[in-house]
C-alpha cells in the first residue's frame, strides 16, 4: 500500500467518525420506569434530552420512590442508547478494512 492510499483511508475514517458523531447526537431513545410514571429521553451521546414525570407520583409525596424510578429510567435509556449505537457501528463499512 502506498502512502496515498493510507492518507485516503485515514480521510475516509475521519469522515465516518464525523458522521457517526452526528448520528449519535441525532439519535433518540426513550425509556420509562414505574409503568410510564417516569420517562427519560436520551440522545446517542448519552445526554438526557428530557424527563417526564407523571404528576400522580409527585402528589404522593413519595420522593424516595420517585428518585428510584428516575434512576431506573436513566439506566434503561443508557442500555438502549448502547444497543442502538452498537447497531449503527455494526452497519459501518470501513473501506480497505471490511469487505
Amino acid at each position: 500500500m502506498d502512502s496515498m492510499n493510507i492518507r485516503e483511508m485515514v480521510k475516509q475514517a475521519q469522515q465516518m467518525q464525523e458522521r457517526l458523531q452526528k448520528q449519535m447526537a441525532e439519535t433518540r431513545v426513550e425509556a420509562s420506569a414505574g409503568g410510564g410514571m417516569v420517562t427519560v429521553v436520551m440522545n446517542g451521546s448519552k445526554q438526557i434530552v428530557s424527563v417526564k414525570i407523571d404528576p400522580e407520583i409527585v402528589s404522593r409525596n413519595d420522593v424516595e420512590m420517585l428518585q428510584d424510578l428516575i434512576v431506573a429510567a436513566i439506566n434503561d435509556a443508557h442500555r438502549k442508547a448502547d444497543a442502538k449505537l452498537a447497531g449503527q457501528m455494526g452497519s459501518l463499512k470501513i473501506p480497505g478494512l471490511t469487505g
